[in-house]
Formats: structure tokens, sequence, C-alpha cells
């Protein structure tokens, strides 16, 4: 079986397992939040794992939109699909705006442009009343998609965010195979010789940028959605920081590592081995998660070393690069 065969395969189980959550025991909302993060991964990695462009300012895609489609919706009373689009918009400009700012410089001054571009973005949020300053803008109602689908339950809420989330990563798939996904690679692996050969780099870096950009937008309107609100800790740095350590503890450069990436980032940073081992004790009646207590912390800091020192081309990349090796002593 080879390599793609073995991906759908993968994606398909994946897809499966989701679908089945929420009757499996899972909590619906923060497997939702989940699934944002790992969209916002995925954009990410778009930029990063594809083009070689390392930003730290994403966050202000996420946290942006998120306001922007917050304040329409219970504002402006838009409704969940208009409130989406209306978020990723502004996550797409704002893309834009940065790309033609940065774009022409490379490696540390083009990360260095987009933290302080960023910085502003979280200034002005911090800032500005429909933001909500420091408290947050609160009480963002999910309302009814398309006039009909009542989001306010749970499960029908789930459903439609596992669409979106599928549909973006399918778009990002599409992207990476696409002949504009091809000439990615190739600035990423050598952008001299695709400078060479008459492309016109610039014009492809931002055009990535963009795409990142406004998929990152998604992620952030669709979590605000999800939530029923948008704080200044999606604005800040230090989400630039957690979706560059989910890239790259999940895998750089591969489609399924951001997805592993987030799950594993998000489930310790905010302390949920004690829901994981809950839904583990359901499935498989091992409920050792239960019994750590307050050495729970020592347990994620613990498996971050391990991810750290063990998988140095992340989770799913040693994974891929394992199968390799056994697939090239095979043809030996």
């Amino acid at each position: 079986m080879n390599m793609k065969k073995i991906s759908t395969v993968v994606y398909a189980l994946l897809l499966v397992a989701l679908i089945a959550a929420p009757f499996l025991g899972a909590y619906p909302v923060f497997v939702m939040k989940l699934m944002c993060f790992a969209l916002f991964a995925a954009a990410f990695n778009l930029l990063l794992g594809f083009t070689g462009l390392l930003s730290f300012g994403h966050a202000a895609f996420l946290g942006g939109s998120a306001y922007v489609a917050g304040h329409a919706m219970k504002v402006w009373g838009l409704t969940p699909e208009l409130g989406l689009i209306a978020g990723t918009l502004p996550g797409a400009f704002l893309g834009w705006l940065f790309g033609v700012l940065a774009i022409r410089r490379q490696g540390i001054y083009f990360a260095m442009i987009t933290l302080a571009l960023a910085q502003m973005m979280f200034f002005v949020a911090l800032q500005a009343k429909f933001t909500g300053g420091e408290d947050g803008l609160q009480g963002v109602p999910r309302g009814k998609l398309f006039g009909v689908i009542d989001l306010s339950n749970d499960l029908t809420m789930y459903y439609v965010a596992l669409v979106v989330v599928v549909a973006a990563f399918l778009l990002i798939v599409r992207t990476i195979h696409s002949p504009f996904g091809q000439v990615l690679k190739g600035i990423k692996e050598n952008e001299p010789r695709a400078l060479s050969l008459g492309y016109d780099v610039s014009r492809f870096k931002l055009l990535a940028f963009v795409i990142s950009a406004a998929l990152s937008g998604l992620a952030g309107s669709l979590k605000t959605l999800v939530l029923g609100f948008a704080t200044l800790s999606d604005v800040h740095w230090t989400a630039s920081g957690q979706v560059i350590l989910m890239t790259l503890v999940g895998g750089l450069g591969t489609l399924s590592g951001p997805l592993v990436g987030s799950a594993v980032v998000v489930v310790l940073l905010e302390n949920k081995l004690g829901e994981l081992g809950n839904f583990l004790a359901r499935i498989t009646t091992v409920d050792w998660f239960n019994t750590l207590g307050e050495s729970v912390t020592m347990v994620t800091g613990l498996i971050f070393v391990i991810c750290v020192l063990a998988f140095r081309k992340g989770i799913m990349g040693e994974i891929i690069a394992f199968i390799d090796r056994r697939k090239g002593r095979g043809s030996h």
C-alpha cells in the first residue's frame, strides 16, 4: 500500500472518529475548539511548511477576524454564515496588507516585521471600544444557520463546525497539490532556481500569505461562533507562538502534522489530561489519568520534552519517515 492510500485511510478513520466523538462521550465544545485550532495550524503550515515563510504574526488574523465576526453577529445581527464570511474577509485583507509590507524580506527580518504588525493589532484590540478591551467581546449569539438551522444546540453546532473545518482542510490539500502548490514547494526548496525559471516569487508568496491569513481568519471566526466570545488572548503574540509549536510538534510540511500537533498542544496547555482520561476511561476502561492529581503538570511537561527529543521531525514527520524507510528496505 503506497503512502497516498495510507493517508486516505487515516483521514477517513479520523473523520469517522470525529463524527462519532460526541456519542463516545467527548465534550462537543472542547472538540470544536480543537478543530478550530487544527484549522489554524493547518493554515499556518501552508505558509511555513510548504512556502518556507515563518510568520510570528498569525495571531492578528485569528484574533482580528474573531472580533470582527463576533461584532457582526452580535451588533449587526448577521446570520452565522454571513458572520463567518465577515470575519474571513478582514483576515484575507490583513494578510494582503502584512504581506505587502513584509514579503520582500526574508528570514528573521520577515518574522520580526510580522510580529511588529501583529503587536500593533493587539494594541488596537486593547483600545478599541467594540472589542471590549480587557473584558473581551462577550455574548456572541450562535443564531440560526441560513435562518433555519438553530446552532444553540451543541450537537448541531458541532456538525456544522466539522463541515466547515473539513471543507477548509480539503481546500488546503487541493492548494498544496495544485500547480500553484508545487511552485510554492519549489520556492521553499530553492528560491533562486524558481526565480531563474521565470516565476514571480513575490507574487506567489503574497498569494500564499493571503490564503493562509484568510483560513486563519475563518478559524478565529468559527471559534467565536462556537464559544460565544473573543478575547485578547486570541490576538496576543502567544497565540502566534502556540501555532508555531503546534506545527513543529505535529510535523512541519506534512498535511496531518498540524492536526496532531494542535490536539497535543491544546490538550497539554489547557491541562485537559483529566478530560482526556475520562474519555479514554469510557472507551478503554483505563482510568490512569485521573489518578495523577496535581502531578498532571509534571506529566504535561514530560510529554513536551519527549516530543521535542524523540520526534525531531514532529510526530507525523517521524512516522512518515519511518514508513518511507520501511518501504526503502522492502524495495531492495
